[in-house]
């Protein structure tokens, strides 16, 4: 477990990235794509002045290294810790290249990051945030691997996204379990690939006589939008919920024992809604760069504003790139 501090009297920021997903040769100097990153996250740091920078998978693309390192030096170039988690962009080229990119990251001073153990994959690790000798909110982070092959009830196969292995969700019980001897019982899961529950969340709560593709973020937050129910949603959906297609049953656990409040993924780079669905805030991180696709418009990073009882507040913050196409 690792431990951060927060200062009494003083909310901590979490600013959260998702896909930056540059390749080697993206990173080459002039580059337009580089030249939006470097925009992006400098406007980001400079606006939200976070405690912490955490980055929900896809920081490159597999074998890449050059691109691995050159994001590790410009987080580096801030000053501030940060923690990342694996995408399937990362997992794709196997245990051993997301080992040999862990290797190095852990070479940087403010890296925050543990490998944990290797058969639940690599970075399934807790963040505890402390506060006066309390634990006041616990980050798990964990790794969704990349993709799974499945049967369908009909006994069709399918090779689709993954999700966590029963083994995690042991695991998973296993941290909740211990920072609640700790005293903490607000919880924060991270991780790349959404949970199947995302599909839920969305079915409860969006309004369907809206097409989702009409709604701007600007006025995504218009209750005429959402369900009853559910009006204190914000974001938008423009592309599919792409987790593993059947139930993966980790909702049933998050639900069980109480502690996570809010969940943060990545993986669709057009979708950032935010909805409370059951006593869980679920959470789309908004896309970070160019990288891989993008809408320029949905552009930025995600605020976790964590006070003495935990979480208590989450926005998207945009940066317009839009000067630099």
């Amino acid at each position: 477990m690792i431990t951060l501090q927060k200062t009494p009297g003083r909310d901590f920021k979490i600013l959260n990235l998702t896909d930056p997903q540059l390749s080697n040769g993206e990173w080459a100097e002039g580059h337009q794509n580089r030249a939006i990153l470097t925009h992006t996250l400098t406007e980001l740091v400079k606006t939200v002045d976070p405690d912490l920078i955490t980055i929900t998978g896809d920081l490159a693309w597999a074998g890449n290294h050059a691109a691995y390192d050159a994001l590790a030096d410009l987080l580096d170039s801030f000053g501030k810790p940060w923690a990342p988690i694996w995408g399937n962009h990362d997992n794709q080229g196997g245990a051993e290249e997301v080992d040999a990119v862990a290797t190095r990251y852990l070479t940087h001073p403010l890296c925050v990051y543990e490998k944990g153990d290797p058969a639940l994959g690599n970075g399934n690790y807790v963040i505890a945030i402390e506060e006066n000798g309390k634990v006041v909110e616990g980050l798990i982070m964990m790794d969704s691997h990349d993709r799974e092959k499945g049967i369908f009830p009909d006994g069709t196969e399918f090779d689709d996204w993954a999700k966590l292995i029963p083994e995690q969700l042991v695991w998973y019980r296993e941290q909740i379990a211990m920072l609640e001897k700790m005293g903490c019982h607000d919880t924060t899961l991270m991780l790349h690939i959404p949970i199947y529950a995302y599909r839920d969340a969305w079915e409860a709560a969006a309004n369907p006589a809206v097409a989702p593709d009409s709604v701007k973020p600007e006025n995504s937050a218009d209750p005429a939008n959402w369900n009853e129910g559910y009006t204190d949603s914000y974001g938008v959906k423009y592309e599919g919920i792409c987790s593993y297609p059947l139930d993966d049953g980790v909702f049933d656990v998050i639900t069980e024992l109480g502690s996570t409040k809010h969940i943060v993924c990545g993986h669709d780079h057009v979708n950032n809604y935010v909805i409370n669905y059951k006593g869980v805030k679920f959470i789309y991180g908004l896309k970070t760069g160019a990288g891989c696709y993008w809408n320029p418009i949905l552009n930025g990073g995600t605020v976790l504003r964590i006070t003495e009882n935990g979480v208590s507040e989450v926005w998207h913050r945009y940066v317009d790139a839009s000067a630099l196409l």
